[in-house]
C-alpha cells in the first residue's frame, strides 16, 4: 500500500500542476485576445495604407484615412477596400493569398479603378527561408511593383526576359514564380470579376 502512495503521489502532483498551468494560461490568452485581434487589425490597416503609398503620422491619424476614405466589401469571401478622394474612387485593395516555397504567401495588392495599373503590394505573412524568398518583405522588391501597368498579359515578366517589368529575388527562384504566378492569377481573377459587374465602387 505504501508502495502504491509513493507512486501515485507524483502522478497526482503532475496531474494538478499541469492543470493549473493549463488553467493559467487558458485564462492568459483569452484576456489577451482582443488585444491581439486589435492588433493583427492594425498591422493589416498599416499594411493596406503602405501599398495605397499613403503616409500617417500616428494610429489616430491612420484610423481617421480608414474611417473617411476606406470601405470594406468582400469578393469570394475575402475583404477588399475601396479607396475614395471627395467621393472619387481612386483605388481597389485586395487581400491575395497562394502557395510558396514553404506555405502559404498572404498579401495586399492595391489596383487602379480601371484595375490597369499596381499602384503598391505588400506581404503580411509567409513562412519563406530567411535571407532567400523572406527577402520579398524588403523595400527594393516591393518597390519595382509600385505604379506598375498590368494592362497586358502575362503582366508580370522577370527580367531578362522579353517585355520584363520586374526582378526576381536571387537564389530565391520558387519563391519568385510564386508571387509572379499567384499575383498573374489574382489579377487576371480581378480583371473579369470587374467586368462582371461583381466589384463594388
Amino acid at each position: 500500500m505504501a508502495k502504491k502512495k509513493k507512486i501515485l503521489s507524483p502522478v497526482l502532483f503532475m496531474i494538478v500542476l499541469t492543470a493549473i498551468y493549463t488553467l493559467a494560461l487558458a485564462s492568459i490568452n483569452a484576456a489577451s485576445a482582443d488585444r491581439i485581434e486589435a492588433q493583427a487589425q492594425l498591422n493589416n490597416q498599416k499594411s493596406i495604407l503602405y501599398t495605397l503609398d499613403i503616409p500617417y503620422e500616428n494610429e489616430e491619424t491612420l484610423q481617421s484615412i480608414f474611417d473617411s476614405d476606406i470601405k470594406q466589401y468582400e469578393f469570394e469571401g475575402q475583404p477588399y477596400y475601396t479607396y475614395t478622394e471627395d467621393g472619387d474612387l481612386k483605388a481597389y485593395v485586395f487581400e491575395f493569398s497562394g502557395r510558396g516555397l514553404w506555405g502559404t504567401i498572404t498579401g495586399y495588392i492595391a489596383l487602379t479603378p480601371k484595375l490597369d495599373e499596381i499602384l503598391g503590394v505588400d506581404f503580411i505573412s509567409h513562412s519563406e527561408t530567411p535571407g532567400l524568398g523572406g527577402r520579398i518583405d524588403e523595400n527594393w522588391f516591393k518597390d519595382q511593383f509600385r505604379n506598375l501597368p498590368v494592362d497586358k498579359t502575362p503582366y508580370l515578366v522577370f527580367t531578362p526576359a522579353d517585355k520584363g517589368n520586374i526582378d526576381a529575388i536571387s537564389g530565391a527562384t520558387l519563391t519568385s514564380n510564386s508571387v509572379r504566378d499567384m499575383l498573374n492569377q489574382f489579377i487576371n481573377l480581378i480583371q473579369n470579376a470587374k467586368e462582371g459587374g461583381e466589384l463594388n465602387g
